[in-house]
């Protein structure tokens, strides 16, 4: 490998922040995935807002602009316990909607305050009403004003962007070579349903493994989620537990999801605890430099799981959603100090200068 990199830049110019949504890498793991297999993980966090909801962020106003159910200027609202948030946020400032924002004051505040940075406006709700009680805050102030509802837990527009985009990104990276598994969580539900309407029918050798939390494993309990006509929830799923995995499974069974549980787009179903999600997290960025959050440390450690029982040989790729900068008042960064440690003092008294 030669020791002096050079890069040729992106051999184009973009009009806008919006034009660099997607076409995330696929990294391999190197010091951590077992030697019989190669594991890789997609970075979402290389989007231009960190995460892959700004795939969804992007569909849902593009799509929205073009039947004219939004129109120009026009407020958008929207529940989210983040990620979301922050993506619309984005989407929004680029092309000129208010954004208003409802979320349950259990979420980290980081994601707060970077939607409220990019000029959208954040209604807190209680924690005690979970994901659903955001959600009806959300369609109470849509009705009320007369702002557009992005509803992105139920519009084909999510799942519809993660079968033109993710899907496709990923056939042409592994074009020419298998790729036996293929590892994601849900949040919404949109990118299993996506990507898995195209595998199921381009890639029908990948086995896709849908990971849930420990303590939230709405899918696993094959309680069906009561809607009403317009498909919304009627209730919070009885099974939900609160639980540190931000960003995914939220206390009801998306609708865009019932897609992906209805056509059986997975091959497995394995739950993971939020400390163990944690500590994967930890253990990419220390040993991989890759800083991924929550999410991304639990749908890792079940691929990991994944790889020790794959046969040699075997090629894995999950999904990494978000950075784990939005999780610094989490769990996530529990232990991390401000100041310096032993260790830390006697490197610094080791030599004469600026010691404390």
């Amino acid at each position: 490998m030669s020791s002096s990199r050079t890069t040729g830049g992106r051999g184009r110019l973009f009009s806008s922040v919006v034009e660099t949504i997607g076409d995330t890498p696929c990294i391999r793991i190197n010091n951590l995935a077992p030697k019989h297999v190669e594991l890789y993980a997609k970075a979402e966090f290389f989007n231009p807002a960190a995460s892959v909801k700004d795939r969804l962020a992007i569909s849902i106003i593009e799509e929205a602009r073009s039947r004219g159910d939004l129109k120009p200027g026009q407020t958008v609202v929207e529940a989210t316990s983040g990620n979301t948030g922050i993506g619309l946020a984005m989407v929004c400032a680029a092309m000129g909607h208010p954004l208003v924002i409802t979320m349950a004051d259990s979420f980290s505040v980081e994601r707060r305050k970077l939607m409220r940075f990019l000029g959208a406006k954040v209604v807190l709700t209680p924690r005690a009403l979970k994901g659903f009680g955001m959600i009806k805050k959300a369609q109470e102030l849509a009705a009320a004003n007369g702002w557009f509802l992005a509803s992105q837990f139920e519009t084909p527009d999510n799942a519809l962007i993660h079968a033109n985009t993710t899907a496709r990104e990923i056939i042409n990276d592994f074009k020419g070579r298998k790729l036996d598994y293929f590892v994601t969580g849900y949040g919404t539900g949109g990118t299993l349903s996506g990507v898995g309407r195209i595998f199921r029918k381009e890639m029908p050798d990948t086995k896709i493994v849908l990971a849930e939390p420990a303590n939230a494993a709405l899918v696993a309990s094959g309680v069906p989620q009561q809607r009403e006509s317009d498909n919304t929830p009627t209730v919070g799923h009885g099974s939900w537990q609160p639980h540190p995995i931000q960003g995914w499974v939220p206390d009801i069974i998306p609708f865009v999801l019932q897609e992906a549980i209805d056509g059986k787009y997975f091959d497995e179903l394995t739950a993971i605890a939020g400390p163990e999600a944690v500590q994967w997290a930890k253990k990419l960025a220390t040993s991989e430099g890759i800083m991924t959050g929550i999410s991304g440390g639990a749908t890792f450690g079940v691929a990991m799981r994944v790889a020790e029982k794959a046969a040699p040989g075997s090629t894995i790729l999950c999904m990494l959603p978000d950075t784990s900068e939005r999780y610094l008042s989490s769990p996530l960064f529990e232990g991390i100090i401000d100041d310096m440690n032993e260790e830390e003092i006697a490197i610094s008294k080791s030599t004469p200068t600026g010691q404390y």
